[in-house]
C-alpha cells in the first residue's frame, strides 16, 4: 500500500464556505484561520509551486475540509489545519496545526513536509537495521 498523506483545511466544504473563505483571505488575511489554505491557494486556485511540489512526492494525497474529515473518518482533529498519515486502523496525526501555522511561505511548508518524510525514512531504515 502506497503511503498516503491527508491534508485537512481549517474550513468547511461547500460553495458558500468557499466564497466566504475567499473574501476573508482577501480582505482580512491576518485573521484568516487556515494557514494551509492561505499559503497554498490564491484567489485563482492552487498555487503552481505547491501543485508541482505535491506532484513530485511519491505518495498518495487526499485533501479534506474539517467537516469532511469528520464525515469520512469519524474524527475531529484537536486543531486544524493538519496533515494526517493513513495507517492501519485509520489516520494518525502527522503534522499539527502549530507546525503548519509557523510556516510563512510555500518554501517553509515544503521544508516541513520534506523534513518529516526524511525523518520517517531514517526511522524506517533504523528499524530494518535492528
Amino acid at each position: 500500500m502506497k503511503r498516503t498523506l491527508v491534508f485537512v483545511y481549517n474550513a468547511d466544504s461547500g460553495v458558500f464556505n468557499a466564497l466566504s473563505d475567499l473574501a476573508h483571505k482577501t480582505f482580512s488575511p491576518q485573521t484568516y484561520s487556515c494557514n494551509l489554505c492561505a499559503i497554498t491557494y490564491s484567489a485563482f486556485g492552487m498555487r503552481k509551486e505547491w501543485k508541482q511540489f505535491l506532484e513530485s512526492l511519491d505518495l498518495e494525497k487526499e485533501f479534506l475540509h474539517s467537516d469532511e474529515l469528520k464525515q469520512r473518518y469519524g474524527i475531529e482533529a484537536p486543531r486544524l489545519p493538519a496533515v494526517f498519515k493513513k495507517a492501519q486502523g485509520g489516520l494518525k496525526l502527522y503534522i499539527d496545526a502549530d507546525a503548519i501555522n509557523e510556516c510563512k511561505s510555500i518554501a517553509d511548508l515544503k521544508g516541513l513536509i520534506l523534513d518529516k518524510l526524511a525523518s520517517d525514512l531514517t526511522a524506517q531504515n533504523e528499524g530494518r537495521a535492528k
